[in-house]
């Protein structure tokens, strides 16, 4: 028997982004759920067993499971509701202009939801050798960095005894430093790009102080081995090309792959959401509101973040929006926003005149010192100076509403080269 629920806002994903946004609406007095497919709240946190996280939201430095904690008793003393071990399997915009979620749960059975708004926050998944293509034969040892963080930090299981790391993602970086904590030879970092592609901090911190080679614009041309990785091949980059003649073979049992994420928006394309091919997020105005009224996006789920801080900093204020939205006052205008060659894109993807709007980019350049100039109809209104670029990093600023005063098209371009720094 399908049992019926009623609720004010429905927050698909329970993990950083959807435990902020859960405890703003029930801040707000407004009744929410946070639905997750895991036991217990605080998503991939949980097996981040390093520090780092929590300087900007708690003003202090705490690790994956101290943060997931710490945001998930927030919401709870705020009152939210929680629906774990739950997987929504269909979610609709009914005529008239509530949702209808269909979820599906061995603990409870099946619900159907009735939310006057939705939350995304489903967060990010990540790229595996499937999306690489890389030849060779399919052996075990093969694995997903987060794939081996979790049988690492989670169930004490070494995911073998030397490794070879494709990507120099910030989880595949974290994960070189706790492999060579846990005694496993950690041959070599494997980036295709000129540059690494997770923080500096733990390029140094994970690689450089524990003499961890990493082999830029070079790629993995093969893994080999029959029951068992054996070894992988790899081949310095040309032009984006692989030099076979210059290919040299790493002997290890294990490959991790930590070569991106990918936004969670499946439910998205279910519900209508039209999607930014720069991000593979949705499109959202100044509310993070997508193109369907009531349905709002924040954190990993809108566009893949370097700081866990970001992520519940952006989904409160998803969770702003929709509040204001149940109120009648939500009422954003949709003027776009674009980006010069220099930046991959911007969030929001609109903005409302009058507003003041947090915009966060992705440098495409690797430079030390760049302007980031704000133009808004063609005229110069706002500039800023950066000491260093790196795509690893997102860039986030804060535009007043006496910015932007009026409607029509604001663009943001980067301009590499600059040494003097703003501060």
């Amino acid at each position: 028997m399908i049992q019926e629920k009623q609720i004010d806002i429905a927050v698909i994903g329970a993990g950083a982004a959807g435990l902020a946004a859960a405890a703003e609406c029930a801040n707000a007095g407004v009744s929410v759920l946070a639905i997750d497919r895991e036991e217990v709240p605080g998503g991939i946190l949980r097996q981040c067993i390093h520090n780092g996280f929590g300087l900007r939201y708690f003003k202090e430095e705490l690790t994956g499971p101290e943060y997931a904690d710490r945001v998930m008793k927030k919401a709870e003393a705020a009152g939210a509701q929680f629906c774990m071990e739950t997987t929504v399997t269909d979610a609709k915009r009914l005529p008239d202009g509530t949702f209808s979620l269909l979820l599906l749960s061995a603990r409870t059975g099946v619900i159907r939801l009735h939310a006057k708004a939705v939350i995304l926050a489903m967060g990010c998944r990540e790229r595996n050798r499937g999306n690489l293509a890389i030849p060779g034969s399919r052996p075990a040892g093969v694995f997903t960095a987060g794939c081996a963080q979790k049988l690492l930090n989670m169930e004490g299981m070494l995911p073998g005894k030397s490794a070879v790391i494709v990507g120099s993602g910030d989880i595949g970086l974290i994960m070189a430093r706790r492999l060579r904590w846990s005694g496993v030879e950690v041959k070599a970092v494997v980036e295709i790009m000129p540059y690494p592609s997770g923080l500096t901090r733990n390029v140094v911190q994970c690689l450089e102080d524990f003499n961890i080679p990493l082999y830029l614009e070079h790629s993995v041309i093969s893994i080999n081995g029959r029951e068992r990785v054996n070894s992988v091949d790899i081949a310095p980059l040309a032009d984006g090309i692989a030099q076979t003649e210059k290919a040299f073979n790493i002997p290890c049992d294990t490959v991790l792959f930590s070569v991106g994420l990918i936004p969670e928006n499946e439910l998205a394309l279910k519900l209508g959401v039209e999607l930014n091919p720069a991000t593979g997020g949705a499109l959202v105005d100044a509310d993070y509101c997508t193109n369907i009224p009531g349905v709002f996006a924040g954190g990993n789920v809108l566009h893949v973040h370097d700081l866990v801080d970001f992520v519940s900093e952006e989904s409160a204020r998803a969770a702003q929006a929709a509040i204001r939205y149940l109120a009648g006052t939500s009422a954003a205008e949709r003027n776009p926003v674009k980006v010069s060659a220099n930046l991959k894109y911007a969030i929001p993807n609109f903005y409302t005149a009058g507003r003041k709007t947090v915009f966060s980019f992705r440098p495409l350049v690797v430079c030390n010192g760049a302007e980031l100039a704000a133009y808004l109809n063609g005229e110069k209104i706002w500039k800023r100076r950066f000491a260093h670029i790196r795509p690893a990093e997102m860039m986030q600023v804060e535009l007043d509403e006496t910015l932007l005063d009026k409607a029509g098209t604001l663009e943001f371009k980067l301009t590499p080269d600059y040494t003097e720094v703003e501060k």
